[in-house]
């Protein structure tokens, strides 16, 4: 026989190796973590309305959304992402949550309507697509002569759009669209909801209706919890009749942790202490005053040019009492100042006004922090800043100025003053300023070392000032300029990575929660706890960005002990404590919560039983007083539409009742919040009758007002929606 006759005798037996190996390389695929034979998707990333949310989905739409904020010229840092990732998750919700309800009930959006929508009366969506996000206008090429968007020049641009102008302007129509069938659904939902005139009546009546009372009450407090003895069946009892009160409306997890902060050592302070010797003698070597600002700009951590005049009793006191008989020069320090070492020079010493009134002119430019909407540029701004003060000197009006030019707020009158009133900042006038006066530097020190009649320009942070100086004080006093150097103390990398040590240390050899709690005990550790943590958690307490220790909580299961995380200098070893599941929480879950109330239950039981027994015959909360050894209450003006109760508190099943009981009568005795009462109604006060079109016009409004928010959360929590993003990177 020849090979191939072989080959072709055995190839049912070849088939058969062949399907076997197809069928395990399958199986292996389909029950690894990715696998995804009977329908578990591994890019998973949540549920809404039973149908998988793929990772690929949500992340296009992300990078769709990050593209256009990046287009728009906005700065995207981790806020802003994250922000992004809400609002395209959102979108998702919207698209197979809201797009169905409008498809069921025939929402539709025609052209003829869309096009209006877009280039007739522009929906106020797309007014704001060709917005100025920075500044708030509408775009200059897009605005008509009162700031508006202008239909003629909107309507030329769509006729002379370019391919990759169309591909936007399709978006913005897409986007029109779904808002407008939202609006179209939410007025059917808000048009079909009311509030009738009986509601109407009855809002006002609770809120005006007021009652005086008599009451006697045991409260529950009067026998300790310890003294009340509840068996598991009456436990089990009370959890399944009130079940409802126990319900998690989302996952949560609840941990506990220890936290190893890594602080200085002396020795890290002493290292401190000593490059800043070195500091000190460079910054004695410089002679001029540029030479000085340099070293400073350079040589502090921050880079902050850090020089301050200052007069007696505001300079740090390690150096106050030596400063004011020294020479200019004099380099002080190295010094401890809070949780810092500093090195100061004295660059100056002058005289200062104790004080002086000034008025002024604020130029403001693009950047600057006057002004979002100032578009001149910084050397627009101070050619126009000269200019003027050359006009003033000849005798122009400085408040006619103020009025035309000047960028501060300040200027504009303030609600409920008048013309002829006087105001801060009125006429550019600030009024009189002295050295704790909270002006920007340069503008106290125009003043305060000036003379009457000065005028001249200094700059800010919030741009050019063209100043006057109105009057001084006759009074003066020394001012002393100081250049500062400053090192904040912190950990060296060595004890740092120390005090990672301790963390990997206690994690390694205390990996089981049985370990976590007896080493906890054992060395007396301060363990913190963090409760209702949800899987899209974006702050811990005391822990910045704790991402990938919230992912590691959503991965572990109860007891599991954590490797060391690290935020900033502080390390970190949790043990997941406890998974709360969506739904009615487990009976374990809630057990000490529950004991209570069937406690509560039982002493309302005992209670009751005592004033059948005690009280027999009793009718009134005056015999009930009597015959049971109770204090006779009384609460006056109890509103029906308040929470509280005089002389009691909140108990809403006393508020209930009351207002069930008729005037004169008196209730049987009955359980409460706080304890078992019986009540009468002394008098009752009724508002008088009226027409409740008002009332009705308010409820109306108050349905509206939160219809949409309602409506969106009720059917999301029909979509019953899993939210497992926070475990990817976008």
């Amino acid at each position: 026989m020849s090979v191939l006759e072989k080959i072709r005798s055995k190839s049912g037996l070849l088939v058969g190796i062949v399907g076997l190996a197809l069928v395990i390389f399958i199986l292996q695929s389909a029950f690894s973590s990715n696998g995804s034979l009977f329908g578990s998707n591994a890019n998973s990333i949540g549920k809404i309305a039973g149908k998988d949310v793929d990772y690929f989905e949500l992340k296009n739409k992300v990078d769709e959304y990050l593209a256009n904020y990046a287009a728009g010229g906005q700065q995207i840092d981790d806020n802003t992402r994250q922000m992004i990732i809400d609002q395209a998750w959102t979108a998702l919700i919207n698209d197979k949550v809201l797009k169905t309800q409008w498809a069921e009930l025939g929402i539709e959006v025609g052209e003829d309507e869309l096009a209006d929508l877009l280039l007739v009366h522009p929906h106020q969506y797309v007014v704001t697509y060709f917005t100025d996000r920075q500044t708030g206008k509408v775009y200059e090429q897009f605005a008509d002569a009162q700031g508006g968007l202008d239909i003629k020049k909107l309507n030329k641009f769509v006729a002379e759009m370019k391919p990759d102008q169309e591909k936007f302007w399709k978006q913005l129509e897409d986007q029109v669209r779904e808002m407008r069938m939202g609006e179209k659904y939410m007025n059917l939902i808000k048009k079909g909801i009311y509030t009738t005139t009986v509601e109407a009546k009855d809002a006002y009546v609770s809120q005006k209706r007021v009652a005086n009372t008599k009451f006697v009450f045991k409260p529950y407090s009067t026998v300790a919890d310890s003294a009340v003895k509840v068996t598991d069946e009456e436990i089990l009892k009370y959890y399944n009749e009130h079940q409802y009160l126990y319900n998690n409306e989302e996952t949560s997890r609840k941990i506990e942790y220890i936290v190893w902060e890594s602080i200085p050592s002396k020795e890290d302070v002493a290292e401190l202490a000593k490059n800043m010797e070195t500091v000190a003698a460079d910054f004695r070597e410089k002679k001029t005053a540029s030479e000085d600002s340099s070293f400073i700009a350079n040589t502090n951590e921050s880079q902050n040019m850090d020089i301050a005049t200052l007069k007696k009793g505001m300079i740090n006191p390690n150096i106050d009492s030596s400063i004011y008989t020294a020479p200019v020069g004099t380099v002080f320090g190295p010094y401890m100042d809070n949780a810092s070492i500093k090195v100061s020079k004295l660059m100056k010493v002058s005289s200062s006004l104790d004080s002086a009134k000034v008025r002024h002119i604020l130029l403001a430019y693009a950047g600057s922090g006057a002004s979002q909407d100032v578009k001149r540029s910084k050397d627009q701004a101070k050619k126009m800043a000269d200019s003027l003060v050359a006009v003033i000197k000849k005798g122009g009006k400085f408040a006619d100025f103020v009025k035309n030019f000047s960028d501060d707020g300040g200027k504009k009158m303030p609600p409920g003053k008048k013309e002829t009133e006087d105001w801060m900042g009125k006429d550019g006038n600030y009024g009189w300023l002295n050295e704790s006066s909270g002006f920007v530097e340069p503008f106290k020190r125009f003043g305060l070392n000036g003379k009457k009649g000065d005028v001249g320009v200094v700059e800010s942070q919030f741009g050019y000032h063209i100043m006057e100086v109105l009057d001084i004080s006759k009074g003066r006093q020394n001012m002393y300029t100081l250049g500062t150097v400053t090192s904040v103390i912190a950990p060296s990398a060595s004890t740092t990575n120390a005090f990672y040590a301790q963390a990997s240390e206690f994690s390694g050899k205390n990996n089981t929660g049985d370990l976590f709690d007896k080493a906890v005990d054992t060395d007396k550790l301060n363990k913190r706890i963090a409760d209702n943590i949800k899987e899209g958690e974006k702050t811990i307490a005391g822990l910045e960005n704790p991402k990938e220790l919230v992912r590691w909580i959503y991965s572990a299961n109860v007891k599991d002990v954590s490797q060391a995380f690290t935020f900033g200098n502080r390390f970190v070893v949790a043990k997941l404590a406890e998974i709360k599941e969506k739904g009615p929480a487990p009976l374990e879950q809630v057990k000490d919560e529950v004991t209570l109330k069937a406690k509560q239950e039982k002493k309302a039981e005992q209670f009751l039983a005592e004033f059948s027994s005690k009280g027999a015959g009793a009718k009134t909360p005056e015999e009930y007083a009597t015959k049971l050894g109770l204090q006779l209450m009384s609460a006056e003006n109890v509103a029906f539409g308040s929470y509280s109760v005089p002389n009691l508190g909140r108990d809403d099943y006393f508020t209930g009742v009351l207002a069930a009981t008729k005037v004169g009568a008196s209730s049987k005795p009955f359980k409460g919040q706080l304890g078992v009462f019986v009540l009468k109604v002394e008098t009752e006060t009724l508002p008088p009758t009226k027409d409740y079109i008002e009332n009705q016009k308010t409820g109306n409004g108050g349905i509206a007002g939160r219809a949409d928010y309602e409506v969106f959360e009720a059917l999301k929590k029909l979509a019953n929606i899993e939210d497992h993003k926070a475990q990817r990177d976008f």
